[in-house]
């Protein structure tokens, strides 16, 4: 994970962050991040050791209240220690939400910090800086996800439903990148039960769900290379835990596009689904000679994984309060999968530009 930005961002970028940023000791026990707050600035640990913590929370309402008064930390657990060149700081580049993290030093370190408005104008202005900058981030948010799925174990993953704001990502695209996306794709009908991607098999093509449902799993045996093996020649399936549901407007196969890496998931039709799919060289033709939508596809493929990332903590019993029907609304509370009114126009926009691709399809 050190070398990402030094192998995607070019000296020039580098050359800017260290311009614009500003680089500061921190004591250990320095909280840089604080869980379900505002993020400032984007920070790159130059030197020491950073700890990523998930809030535990107690169900007991009684033992939470008398926290409350006495004025006591919700425990919190450990899910990655970071070292030199780890980013922290990128949810409000990626996500609607919150942060469900909190970093904290875990000795005196060294860290560079890029103000959070520079940056965000760096990336309107510089579509390739900005190409460049998703990227990275898309790659680190894939191996969160992985050592999440390691270090918890497989078994102690629930499933999730399915995105309720995934169509948000359609809202960072051109009209210009639909039409292409339309243009070049082939819709294909996949029936319930089929396998679309298997875990550790190439992938040839990104697909979109248009319509249904599909799973998101993982190899129960992953920690087991003999009963693989055994399957591999008996031709037998390893037993799989689903740890997400895709509904529409996901975008599928995107491991192949960020560092050609083979995907740790399989995935597979719950229902009758149909899918919109783009060949691998048609896709890496255009990220490469069309900078701009680079630029947009890496920035929805980081969104998706971010999503992906702090949906996985929720399910974990992790981070902060998720709305369930029947709950009666606290108005100051803010829930984990509350949208922002802020972004409610481009969700609408999304959401026509989705339905006219759906019609598009109909129609041919």
């Amino acid at each position: 994970m050190t070398e990402v930005l030094l192998k995607e961002l070019t000296n020039s970028d580098i050359d800017w962050m260290i311009a614009i940023g500003h680089q500061r000791e921190i004591a250990a026990g320095t909280v840089l991040i604080q869980e379900g707050k505002t993020i400032n600035s984007l920070h790159i640990l130059l030197d020491g050791m950073l700890t990523v913590t998930a809030a535990e929370p107690d169900n007991n309402p009684l033992t939470r209240a008398f926290a409350a008064i006495e004025g006591i930390e919700t425990p919190n657990r450990e899910i990655a220690r970071l070292s030199s060149g780890e980013v922290v700081g990128e949810v409000p580049f990626v996500s609607t939400r919150l942060t469900a993290t909190t970093v904290k030093a875990v000795e005196k370190s060294l860290v560079l910090s890029i103000p959070q408005q520079e940056l965000a104008a760096k990336l309107q202005q510089d579509v390739g800086f900005a190409s460049r900058f998703y990227r990275a981030i898309a790659i680190i948010l894939s191996d969160r996800i992985q050592s999440i799925i390691n270090q918890l174990g497989r078994s102690h993953i629930a499933p999730g439903q399915p995105l309720k704001d995934v169509l948000f990502v359609l809202g960072k695209l051109h009209d210009s990148d639909i039409d292409w996306i339309m243009a070049c794709g082939t819709q294909h009908k996949i029936a319930a039960n089929t396998v679309l991607i298997h875990e550790q098999k190439p992938v040839d093509a990104l697909y979109i769900l248009i319509s249904g449902i599909m799973s998101l799993s993982v190899s129960d045996d992953e920690r087991n290379p003999l009963a693989r093996a055994f399957a591999a020649i008996e031709n037998s399936e390893v037993a799989n835990r689903e740890i997400a549901k895709l509904s529409k407007g996901e975008i599928i196969g995107e491991t192949l596009f960020i560092d050609g890496r083979l995907p740790a998931t399989t995935i597979k039709a719950i229902e009758n689904s149909i899918v919109l799919s783009i060949s691998r060289q048609q896709v890496a033709a255009k990220l490469q000679q069309d900078i701009g939508f680079a630029s947009r596809f890496y920035q929805v493929i980081a969104t998706l994984l971010s999503h992906r990332f702090q949906g996985m903590l929720s399910r974990l019993g992790y981070s902060r309060r998720v709305y369930s029907q029947g709950q009666t609304l606290n108005e100051n509370m803010e829930y984990e999968d509350e949208l922002d009114a802020s972004v409610l126009d481009r969700m609408a926009l999304a959401g026509k530009r989705f339905e006219w691709m759906q019609e598009r399809l109909r129609v041919s």
